[in-house]
């Protein structure tokens, strides 16, 4: 199958690669637009579930924060009193109250409660009360006990965050 001299003389034909070159051209374009189109449509699903996703969340009260499945945990203002004995010894407190989630029909009222109730107990307390590992615990036991009076048992535990005395 050589070539012989007459199909060397011929000329060519030229207007095939044009063809090619514009037909894979069009094809591109077609492909760009669909692939915009697809993007845009899959773009405003996502927005669209996203939203949906957001509205189907329950709404939080704020300060509160998700403690466990049914739990929640409310942060009580910072409590700062002196003590009954040195009148002159400071006490700073910070504790959150845990409760299970709908129990509390106003929380942040509830927490205000429970810190007005907390700072009139340590105001009460000698600086003896706060010496020794045990002493510390049971403080936190009686603090835990006057919030389950306070609340009629609907707060499962004060959580204390820090004390310090001065």
């Amino acid at each position: 199958m050589a070539l012989s001299r007459t199909d060397l003389d011929k000329p060519r034909r030229k207007g095939g690669g044009r063809t090619i070159i514009l037909v894979l051209l069009l094809l591109t374009v077609v492909a760009a637009a669909a692939g915009g189109g697809v993007g845009l449509y899959l773009a405003s699903t996502v927005e669209k579930a996203f939203e949906e996703k957001e509205r189907a969340k329950p709404k939080k009260v704020p300060g509160e924060i998700v403690y466990g499945n049914d739990a929640r945990l409310q942060p009580l203002d910072p409590i700062v009193t002196n003590l009954a004995s040195p009148s002159s010894t400071w006490i700073r407190l910070e504790a959150s109250i845990v409760y299970k989630n709908g129990s509390l029909e106003a929380p942040q009222v509830t927490a205000a409660e429970v810190r007005q109730d907390l700072m009139s107990y340590l105001r009460t307390l000698p600086l003896s009360q706060f010496d020794g590992p045990s002493a510390l615990q049971h403080l936190r036991e009686d603090l835990n006990e006057r919030v389950a009076l306070r609340t009629d048992n609907r707060v499962r535990e004060l959580v204390i965050g820090m004390i310090v005395v001065q």
